[in-house]
């Protein structure tokens, strides 16, 4: 939950501020799937931004910025549950909740 918050202060930019809120939290969720993404393709935790970012993202570049504070969240995760769980939708539906 604290994550989320930081994240979204974060994010509060001016071009963020054109965004409305589903929208600001579909780019999170975004983010959130790509990181799962790169831990099931076992990429190292410390190249994660890297391998995000050479994957082509269509979210707003400001968003790139989230990747360092998402991904510890991800890789504590079970990996069960990041091979099980969709943790995007997990995280769209706890962003759309504040």
């Amino acid at each position: 939950m604290l994550r989320i918050a930081i994240v979204a202060a974060l994010l509060a930019s001016p071009l963020a501020a054109q965004e409305t809120k589903e929208q600001s939290c579909k780019y999170q969720a975004d983010v959130v799937a790509a990181v799962q993404k790169a831990r099931l393709d076992r990429v190292k935790e410390r190249d994660v931004a890297q391998a995000v970012a050479d994957s082509g993202p269509t979210w707003p570049e400001n968003y790139n910025a989230a990747i360092p504070l998402i991904t510890p969240w991800v890789y504590e995760q079970k990996m069960r549950d990041v091979r099980k769980k969709d943790l995007g939708a997990a995280w769209l539906e706890l962003c759309l909740q504040q």
